[in-house]
């Protein structure tokens, strides 16, 4: 089921694209909070300031402007907080120096372990390098062995059975395709997918990209819950439906109400307001810098 997108042919008039993590499943929590920052502060040794390096992971990744990034860009932002706070200071605590990591993000054509792999063999004198792919590697470890059995939000089976007859769904996700197969499949949710694309499909703005010419305007919706799926469905003309953070059961609940307006194609008119309180639930300031 998993293919180029560009290759996929639409079924029905309208497109649902949905991400998976943290907005078709309740799985970022137990992601960053069990399995990447426990790696984070094991291979980069944080273990001194874990308090702090906990609060910067969660921050970046859960509650703020950033969540869903690229985790190589996240690593980046957890290391600026960390080295940037009072607290750490000081202990007298130094970040290990991530400068060649920054260069490689910075100029890197795709952001994945091969690509750091190549890096690591260009400039062995680089050890943040091999620390980060170290630590890139355990996470998906520790993801492997920890997530299972989670199921999706409530109201997610719901609205899939109401719109599969009607709207080609097709999951849209960083993730590796083979776990979003993996666990659309325990959940006995594939039934109602079309298309599952993942990280191997390109980032999600390139996969709505390759979809969305078959599709008339307005009959296109991403739904996410981080500003990153915002912005690639507006780059691509597409409409977005917000899954507020912290608020999933209830948005899946108010969807319901909200598809007869999306294939009525006058969904456009709400967009703005839920977009709003969308905004309000992930700031660009940490809850510890005191407000001047």
């Amino acid at each position: 089921m998993s293919a180029d997108p560009a290759r996929f042919t639409a079924q029905h008039p309208f497109l649902i694209c949905i991400d998976s993590d943290g907005c078709a499943f309740d799985t970022m929590e137990i992601k960053h909070k069990e399995c990447f920052c426990p790696a984070y502060i094991d291979h980069f040794s944080l273990q001194a300031v874990s308090k702090y390096a906990r609060e910067a992971w969660e921050y970046t990744n859960l509650y703020s402007v950033t969540r869903g990034f690229h985790r190589m860009l996240t690593l980046l932002d957890s290391l600026d907080l960390l080295e940037k706070r009072s607290e750490v200071r000081e202990r007298g605590f130094h970040v290990p120096e991530y400068g060649a990591l920054r260069r490689w993000v910075d100029t890197a054509p795709v952001l994945s372990n091969d690509n750091l792999r190549e890096a690591i063999h260009a400039q062995p004198d680089q050890p943040i390098l091999r620390h980060a792919l170290d630590w890139s590697i355990d996470v998906n470890e520790r993801v492997g062995q920890m997530v299972h059995g989670i199921p999706p939000f409530p109201h997610v089976r719901e609205c899939l059975q109401m719109l599969h007859d009607q709207a080609d769904i097709v999951v849209v996700s960083a993730t590796q395709e083979k776990a979003l197969e993996r666990e659309w499949g325990e959940h006995d949710l594939m039934r109602y997918v079309s298309r599952v694309c993942g990280q191997e499909s390109g980032s999600k703005a390139q996969i709505i990209k390759a979809l969305r010419p078959q599709y008339a305007d307005h009959h296109v919706l991403m739904i996410g819950d981080a500003l990153g799926d915002l912005k690639a469905a507006h780059a691509n003309g597409a409409l977005f439906y917000p899954i507020r953070p912290g608020e999933e059961t209830a948005s899946w609940h108010e969807f319901i109400g909200i598809l007869p307006a999306f294939l009525n194609a006058t969904y456009g008119r709400e967009e703005e307001k839920l977009i709003s309180r969308f905004h309000q639930l992930l700031p660009d300031t940490p809850p510890w810098q005191s407000v001047s």
